[in-house]
């Protein structure tokens, strides 16, 4: 099961049996998976057989080992290179050697007949495969790649044309393998990453000691020592020692990232400097890397836009292409004075010519490359549809916290509004309400206030407001601007001490009881460094950055005029970012959504395209959205509409050659006086030609915009928070 086409000819066959209910293909490691009843699936393998496949059962013990990245392959994986190679350049010396014979002794009868049986052992070593499933085809009445080669060689074999036959069938198995090669090249691209995670790690016994033990049986929860030069051996949080850890594998970061205590590392990351010990977070089965390659996997087995237009085409070209080759038999000798045999000849030649095999491989190894590149980049596009529709992006709306900025805020003020409670008694009930909070402000205010936390009851998180609870049976909220609006709280001298923060691009929240505002937290929060650079290539790129917040409107134009973006629409609960998204879709057409992949999963899924700033691959990340940036840097938006740019347009082009070599040779077959071992050159070099052309896309780098090279000049500003020191920020 080697591409596409393949794909098709088995779901005609199974869809049509009762009892199948999924069927998914994994082309990368030629998998099926096949779910149904006991006897639609020994049906569903017969049916296969029948039309030339031979499916062979993966034992359910090799999945586990497969996910967990112990085995290169599951039973089922590509063969090695060499694999058969032997064998069809032994079919294409035979070839060779009949052609030979053909040459210097044409007429003499025992030289035919010994170019006879040379050619015939030729196509024996070479083309059984091709054989055995173009003869299911044609009984089948499905005239594809296979059934179109059996037809052309058995009838040059019996119009006597036994070395053109020969040599026919063994250049084209020949070029079968070697596109079956680059094609897993492409696809196994992202698999490689696999081997980037040991097989073992350093886990620490029950009694102290250190012991190598398999990644696979390290349990969640053990404490794993990783030392300089290492590679970190499973996901896990930092509880020993500091280093920087090279993330480029994971994130595709160029620049190595510090790690301490509490920080996250990654299976497959590379420490650097310093010994470290971490406390594993995840299975070696569910690692970041792992879940990064099971997504990609699943991108590659869906199909893209332009893939299934070529289905299509392909599926109305083929006929016709031999309906053609049939009435050049027939019609030529009449029209044209042709003998019979030249015109046999002629569709024989017609028929290898037309084998649309570099048109149907030319998008799936074309969007497979994208996908990997992408991926090695840092950037985890869950699907060929969304590869190809970022082009297309004519606006990109972003959330504030987490996506423009760092989403790590701290303190910095906190002001008493009342004097009728003690100001440390005020801090005491702020920091143990913030303390219960997973919101990045409300851990930036405990994190900020000083002192210990005392017991809430009845803790409850209102979206878009704030937070409730119960603290010595008095209820106090810690709420933003607009629900202290909505509680009716909000008086002009609370708007003026308002104002202050928020015209310095600060986020305030406000302790409250049901007696009034109590104290007032400012948090301001930290830009990005690549965050005005992205939105200036954004622009570049023809697209409309939009900020959309649940921030106030003061705090959200700081921090939009700072990196560059016009338009801001802030103050916006959950569902009116989903009805911005929706206004936004009505102006500028297809448009973007970047955010958190949580707060922000309703916008998300009405977005065309939903952009998750991936925490390094948190599963809500990866379910919410539709493309995760993994190292959170912005710059990876623009650089995924470049590269879905440049796929489109290597899609065009290979579409263009495959159809524009078959036109040029078409044309001489019937026309001129084409061979067949020119079609085959034709037919095979096209294939070859395009598929070595989706494979440049594996070598997609990020352009270097001047924006970008100026991120280390001005990072120390960037990493200033806005509105801090008493200035504005900009």
């Amino acid at each position: 099961m080697d591409c596409a086409a393949e794909e098709s000819e088995i779901r005609r066959a199974v869809d049509p049996i009762a009892g199948i209910r999924n069927l998914r293909f994994d082309l990368g490691r030629r998998l099926l998976d096949l779910s149904g009843t006991l006897q639609a699936v020994t049906q569903a393998e017969a049916a296969m057989r029948r039309i030339g496949f031979d499916p062979q059962p993966v034992a359910a013990a090799a999945e586990p080992a497969a996910a967990a990245g112990t085995a290169a392959d599951s039973p089922a994986g590509p063969a090695p290179f060499g694999a058969g190679l032997w064998r069809l350049i032994a079919a294409l010396l035979l070839a060779l050697g009949a052609e030979a014979l053909a040459f210097f002794a044409p007429d003499l009868l025992p030289w035919r007949a010994a170019t006879m049986a040379l050619a015939f052992t030729a196509i024996a070593l070479a083309g059984l495969g091709t054989y055995k499933k173009g003869l299911a085809a044609l009984r089948a009445g499905r005239l594809n790649i296979n059934a179109l080669m059996t037809v052309a060689v058995t009838g040059a074999f019996a119009i006597g044309q036994w070395p053109e036959a020969a040599m026919v069938m063994a250049l084209y198995a020949i070029a079968e393998l070697i596109e079956a090669r680059a094609v897993d090249r492409a696809r196994n691209a992202i698999r490689s990453l696999l081997a980037l995670a040991p097989e073992d790690a350093d886990v620490r016994q029950p009694d102290g000691s250190w012991s190598r033990v398999a990644t696979t049986l390290v349990p969640v929860g053990a404490s794993v020592r990783i030392r300089p030069g290492e590679r970190v051996p499973l996901d896990g949080s930092v509880t020993e020692g500091r280093s920087a850890v090279d993330q480029a594998p994971v994130t595709g970061e160029s620049i190595p990232v510090d790690k301490g205590p509490g920080d996250q590392v990654y299976a497959g990351t590379i420490n650097q400097d310093s010994a470290l010990e971490i406390r594993v977070t995840a299975p070696a089965s569910d690692s970041t890397l792992a879940r990064i390659i099971h997504a990609v996997e699943q991108a590659q087995g869906s199909r893209a836009p332009t893939q299934r237009f070529v289905d299509r085409f392909a599926a109305v070209y083929t006929p016709a292409v031999f309906g053609l080759a049939v009435a050049l038999v027939m019609l030529a000798p009449t029209l044209a004075g042709w003998t019979w045999m030249q015109a046999i000849y002629k569709a024989l030649v017609l028929l290898v010519i037309a084998c649309p095999c570099a048109l149907v491989i030319s998008t799936p190894v074309t969007v497979v490359s994208g996908l990997a590149a992408a991926a090695r980049r840092g950037i985890l596009i869950k699907g060929g549809v969304f590869l190809e529709q970022a082009r297309g992006l004519r606006a990109v709306a972003m959330d504030k916290t987490g996506t423009l900025t760092e989403g790590k805020p701290r303190l910095v003020a906190f002001d008493a509004v009342t004097e009728a409670v003690d100001g440390a008694r005020l801090a005491l009930l702020a920091k143990s309400l913030a303390a219960r909070s997973d919101h990045p402000v409300s851990k930036a205010i405990a994190q900020g206030l000083e002192g210990a936390t005392i017991e809430v009851h009845g803790f409850a998180a209102e979206a878009g407001r704030g937070v409730r609870a119960s603290v010595d049976g008095t209820e106090v909220v810690l709420a933003n601007h607009r629900w202290i609006e909505e509680r009716g709280q909000c008086s002009p001298a609370i708007e003026a001490r308002l104002q202050v923060h928020e015209q310095a691009g600060r986020s305030v929240t406000l302790l409250a009881s049901a007696d009034g505002v109590l104290a007032i937290c400012a948090v301001a929060d930290t830009l990005k460094p690549s965050s005005a650079a992205a939105v200036k290539e954004l622009k570049a790129l023809g697209v409309t950055p939009v900020m959309l917040t649940g921030d106030n409107p003061a705090t959200a134009r700081a921090i939009a005029t700072a990196v560059g973006i016009d338009e801001v629409q802030a103050n916006l609960l959950p569902e009116e970012k989903l009805a911005a998204i929706q206004a936004l879709q009505s102006r500028w057409g297809p448009s973007a959504m970047a955010g958190d992949g949580i707060n922000d999963a309703p916008a998300l899924a009405q977005a065309d395209i939903g952009i998750a700033m991936g925490g390094a691959g948190t599963h809500t990340a990866m379910e919410a959205a539709d493309v995760v940036i993994m190292n959170d840097d912005l710059q990876r938006v623009p650089e995924t509409i470049r590269l879905s740019r440049a796929t489109h347009r290597v899609l065009w082009q290979n579409i263009s050659l495959a159809l524009g070599i078959k036109a040029v040779f078409l044309l001489l077959a019937v026309f001129d006086n084409a061979t067949m071992w020119m079609a085959v050159f034709a037919d095979m070099g096209a294939s070859l030609l395009v598929v070595f052309n989706g494979l440049r896309l594996l070598r997609t780098h990020s352009t270097n915009s001047p924006a970008q090279a100026n991120h280390l000049a001005t990072s120390s500003a960037a990493d200033a928070p806005i509105g801090a020191a008493g200035g504005t920020g900009h």
